[in-house]
């Protein structure tokens, strides 16, 4: 288990994370300390707890929004590929129809 040094608003705080994920932990703290930065120039400084406590209702409202658009991503896949399958299956049947009356025909003739 690694201990990553981060920085938001100014203050270092020790966080631990799996090995091999220190890189991605001290993205994730660049990205949290960059919102709360914005959020203190609106805000001003309103203590540590409110900003981080605002930033993180910032990351979580982009996330449930990216959430939202996979969701309806997945489901125009899915639509996409029903309907898909509808039109395999009516060309297939348009194609046995022309292979049976091929068929007759060359019985017939």
């Amino acid at each position: 288990m690694a201990v990553v040094d981060v920085v938001v608003n100014g203050r270092t705080y020790q966080v631990a994370c799996d090995d091999g994920q220190e890189d991605h932990l001290v993205d994730l703290a660049r990205y949290i300390d960059k919102r709360v930065a914005e959020l203190a120039k609106t805000m001003g400084q309103v203590g540590d707890a409110r900003l981080i406590l605002m930033a993180s209702l910032l990351v979580a409202d982009e996330l449930s929004e990216a959430l939202e658009s996979v969701d309806s991503m997945k489901q125009t896949l899915e639509d996409g590929q029903e309907e898909r399958a509808g039109d395999a299956e009516a060309t297939f049947a348009t194609l046995a129809s022309r292979i049976e009356n091929i068929a007759a025909r060359l019985e017939s003739g």
